[in-house]
Parts: C-alpha cells; sequence; structure tokens
C-alpha cells in the first residue's frame, strides 16, 4: 500500500471512530484537516484517537470555547502576544509574541497559559485550511533580557502544541535574537522532537525576514 492510500484509509479509521463518540460530543470540534493533523503527529490510528479524546476532554475542562470572552484576562496580557491582522508571505496567520514585555516577575503562569491558548484559538481561526493550516510564531527578542526569559511558559506553550494542537506549527522566526540567547536556546531545543527544532528559524537581518513575513507588518505599538 502506498503513503498515499496507506493515509486515506487511516483519515477512514479514524472518522468512522469519530462517530462512535458523535452522540456524546456533538459539537465536535474536529473536522478532516484536524484528523489529518493528529494522525501525522500520532502516526496511528488507535494513538491518534486516544489523543482526539485527551483534548476534547481538555477542551471542556479548560473552557476554551469561552476564553474569548475573558475581557479581563484578555486586557491584562494583551501587551504580550498579538495575533496579527495580516499573513505571513505563504499564508500563514501570524502569533507575534514581543518578549521585552514579559517577565516572571509580573505573571500568572495559570492566566497567562489561558491568554497563550486564546491566541493559539484565535489565530487557528483564522487559517484557510484548504490551502494552509499551520501557523506563524515570531518571538521578537529586540531588547531582550534574561529578566524577560520565562522556560515554565516555553514548556507549557510547547505541551499545548504538542498535545492539543498538533501539527499547527508551521513555522517559529526568532528575530533580534542577542548573542547571549544561545545559551537559552540550547535548554529550550532539548524539550523539542526533531520535527519541531527544524521549524525553528532564526532570523538575523531584514533581508531574511523578507523571506517569511513583510517586515512593516510587525507591530511597533507594544
Amino acid at each position: 500500500m502506498s503513503e498515499e492510500s496507506k493515509a486515506t484509509e487511516n483519515l477512514k479509521q479514524l472518522k468512522e471512530r469519530m462517530k462512535l463518540i458523535a452522540d456524546a460530543d456533538p459539537a465536535q470540534y474536529h473536522n478532516d484537516y484536524s484528523l489529518k493533523r493528529y494522525l501525522t503527529a500520532f502516526k496511528t490510528v488507535d494513538d491518534a484517537f486516544q489523543a482526539i479524546l485527551k483534548t476534547n476532554k481538555w477542551r471542556v475542562e479548560y473552557g476554551v470555547k469561552d476564553l474569548h470572552e475573558n475581557k479581563e484576562l484578555i486586557e491584562k496580557y494583551k501587551d504580550k502576544a498579538r495575533v496579527l491582522r495580516h499573513r505571513d508571505i505563504v499564508g500563514r496567520p501570524i502569533v507575534y509574541i514581543p518578549a521585552k514585555n514579559h517577565s516572571t516577575s509580573d505573571r500568572n503562569i495559570d492566566d497567562l497559559t489561558k491568554f497563550i491558548v486564546h491566541c493559539l484559538e484565535d489565530a487557528s481561526k483564522k487559517c484557510f485550511e484548504e490551502v494552509v493550516d499551520n501557523l506563524c510564531i515570531i518571538f521578537d527578542l529586540n531588547d531582550f533580557t534574561l529578566s524577560c526569559m520565562d522556560y515554565q511558559v516555553l514548556k507549557n506553550l510547547i505541551w499545548l502544541l504538542s498535545r492539543h494542537y498538533p501539527e499547527r506549527l508551521g513555522i517559529c522566526l526568532i528575530i533580534n535574537a542577542p548573542a547571549f540567547f544561545s545559551g537559552c536556546w540550547a535548554v529550550i531545543k532539548g524539550w523539542l522532537d526533531e520535527n519541531t527544532a527544524r521549524k525553528v528559524t532564526f532570523v538575523n537581518n531584514e533581508m531574511e525576514l523578507c523571506q517569511y513575513v513583510i517586515p512593516d507588518i510587525l507591530p511597533t505599538d507594544i
């Protein structure tokens, strides 16, 4: 069986399993594109299905669909990240994160994680899934200092992307990185699987940035 035929058969089997839980969860979050992402990430129909069940349970318990109504949370952390109106060169929605605005001393880890989920949800809804169904995340390290480094937040983001937003990350751009960030990256890279690590790109100048996004779309007000 060819890889394409195998993928088609796996999707068919996974869709059959999804029908079994449709009555219990009629407002299914997952479409064919979502199922394909889970199959890509978790390899087998069994593992993908179990991962989907965990995501469904998490979304309900975490109150994901209601996060956009939490105006107080969004207002409090609005300078930490923004889903941009514009897209990258290939059409991905962009989550822009100005790291200089972050500090471990002025954040509640649970609230900030909820805000991250809100941003991932907002960006994911902007995907033209028939064309491109993944995201561009930009970490802007302009004016970054070690006091801005928050390993726990990054661990939470990595966990969310791997468990509940599998294959949603298309590319992660790190721009304006100071030389000392190489030490931080050595730690962070150890938490990433090989596939995710390949999606992280350090951009060293504006000419390189133009290969991915139009520089003028990046915010100057946060």
